[in-house]
């Protein structure tokens, strides 16, 4: 306890301000539970922030959206990684958080200079012929200008904000300390491992502030469409790039959420709706490398119908097992084979690191024919994936299980693209174009080579596994014989006792301090001369009331501790 509070004191300010946000929309209660007496509760109180009748009549999931996107770019981002989690929240919910937008006032030039400079070896007028001052485009991250090289060569240059990254780090060391006290406090959100999947969510978002990175991906990306002409993705400029500025080639193209433009050029929608399907499906499928928002800001509409994908910082992977489980669980579906899906779903929910399934096998199968049940009669290539994605979580969600981050990220990438796909082609359907990709996953696994290169790698584990086998034995028995045979439990139900203990440590610990003070005051009472107050020896007098303080907040938690 002690720890954490320290901990959130180097953040205090943060954290004043974040607790008066949620107080203001309604979520004192939250924040009250959350802080059960630490410093997160008496910030919030401090504060007396009031919560207005008006606010209160929104329903909860606009007040979470609209605290999310007062409490910045974190939390926005935050909010656009939970939109992927049907599984947790219910689709009103979900439907919120996927309006938070990230779009920022631009900062000055003048306040970008410095960092320019410092990235740039000289002054941006310098190292480019031409460089415009006013930003064409602004995140929370970074924001983007054009400019010109001196060989003529249109670039953009895209800058990190300055001290973007002390913010974020600040909010990400408060958002790790919220997830640990959800899950001590909201027992039935311990199955969805809010610890987890924030931080997978720093890790991504601490990528993201590393623009070379972003190059990276992007190279990456050019590299797997080598041999396709019609995607395309700006050349990086390596001689200026670096963390904190990515130099690009500018990309001419039609934005495409300008749709009106793009028909006024004479392009094909239809065919550009089936272009970007089959490049994501391809990036997902086959490569296991993705874009992970491929939303119409990122997709650009060139001459002859070709596309251009930029902002490659959110990227996703997925492995060959993943990508057979998709497959499967497809196939699943048109064959109406309950037992395969089941045990999909299941699988899932153990990837997502449940530790403890309890499931009732009968309810799911039943469920699960029910939803097989209602795609019946529609053929494969007319489901909505949006449709049939949020159906299938709401099963698992029924269920108590989980669905692993990876392909929570994966689900919003296909989900997003089928929105896009809808937009330029009414009929669009991303279900259709899923099943020869997937077909020919399921084919290509039972090939002859397929079936050799998994039987000699099997073999071949099994051989090394055999192999090491007597030397395994041999220091099993050796290390028995010393008597240095370790035996690890992980025993789940001693975790409790486990924070009692440190709960317990923690106000020992205080009450010595407590003793020390009065012990060392009362010796300090008996020294004449010094600052006086209130007619008392100054320091003899804040000795005991500092002890006061701190035998009034030991009796509270015992108190509480309790009547827990």
């Amino acid at each position: 306890m002690i720890r954490n509070t320290l901990a959130l004191l180097r953040d205090f300010k943060r954290l004043r301000t974040i607790a008066g946000i949620l107080m203001r929309y309604g979520w004192s209660d939250v924040a009250r539970r959350l802080g059960k007496g630490s410093i997160i509760a008496w910030t919030g109180k401090a504060l007396s922030s009031k919560t207005s009748q008006e606010m209160m009549t929104l329903p909860s999931a606009v007040r979470a959206r609209l605290a999310l996107q007062e409490l910045g770019p974190t939390f926005v981002k935050l909010g656009q990684v939970l939109a992927t989690r049907p599984d947790i929240f219910p689709p009103e919910w979900v439907d919120e958080f996927a309006k938070l937008q990230d779009q920022v006032p631009p900062v000055a030039l003048s306040e970008l200079m410095p960092d320019l400079e410092a990235a740039l070896g000289n002054s941006p007028f310098i190292i480019f012929r031409e460089f415009e001052a006013v930003p064409i485009a602004g995140a929370s991250i970074a924001q983007v200008h054009l400019a010109r090289l001196h060989d003529g060569t249109r670039v953009v240059v895209k800058i990190r904000r300055p001290n973007v990254t002390a913010r974020i780090e600040a909010d990400l060391r408060l958002l790790a300390q919220l997830a640990r006290l959800i899950e001590l406090e909201f027992a039935e959100a311990a199955r969805f491992r809010p610890t987890e999947i924030v931080s997978q969510f720093s890790k991504s978002l601490l990528r993201e502030l590393d623009l070379a990175m972003e190059g990276r991906n992007t190279e990456r990306f050019a590299q797997n469409f080598s041999t396709d002409p019609n995607v395309s993705f700006a050349r990086i400029h390596w001689d200026y790039t670096s963390e904190r500025i990515l130099v690009m080639d500018h990309i001419d193209g039609i934005p495409a959420n300008e749709l009106e433009r793009a028909s006024a050029a004479g392009l094909d929608l239809k065919r550009l709706a089936d272009l970007g399907a089959s490049t994501v499906l391809k990036m997902v499928l086959i490569d296991g490398f993705f874009h992970a928002d491929p939303h119409p800001g990122n997709i650009f509409f060139l001459q002859d119908n070709r596309l251009a994908i930029i902002d490659c910082g959110m990227v996703g992977r997925v492995t060959m097992e993943r990508r057979g489980q998709i497959a499967d669980m497809l196939a699943a579906l048109v064959s109406r084979d309950i037992e395969t899906l089941r045990e999909i779903l299941i699988q899932w929910a153990g990837d997502s690191g449940q530790e403890e399934l309890h499931i009732d096998e009968s309810r799911l199968s039943a469920d699960i024919d029910e939803f097989i049940s209602s795609y019946e009669s529609a053929p494969l290539k007319h489901m909505r994936f949006s449709v049939l994605l949020n159906d299938l979580t709401s099963i698992m969600r029924e269920n108590q299980l989980a669905v692993p981050p990876d392909l929570t990220m994966l689900f919003k990438a296909l989900v997003t693209l089928e929105g896009l796909g809808r937009q330029l082609d009414p009929d669009f359907q991303i279900v259709g174009h899923l099943t020869p990709i997937v077909k020919k996953i399921i084919i290509d696994r039972y090939r002859p080579g397929a079936l050799l290169k998994r039987g000699r790698r099997g073999l071949t584990r099994a051989m090394s596994a055999a192999s090491g086998l007597p030397g395994d034995i041999s220091q099993l028995l050796r290390a028995g014989a010393r008597g240095r045979l370790k035996l690890n439990l992980d025993l789940k139900r001693l975790d409790h006792f486990g924070h009692q203990l440190d709960h317990s440590t923690n106000r020992l610990t205080m009450a010595l301090i407590s003793a020390a003070l009065i012990v060392g005051s009362s010796i300090v009472m008996t020294v004449k001369g010094g600052p006086t107050l209130f007619g008392l020896p100054a320091f003899g007098f804040m000795g005991f009331f500092l002890a006061f303080l701190i035998g009034i907040g030991l009796v509270i938690s015992i108190w509480r501790s309790g009547r827990d």
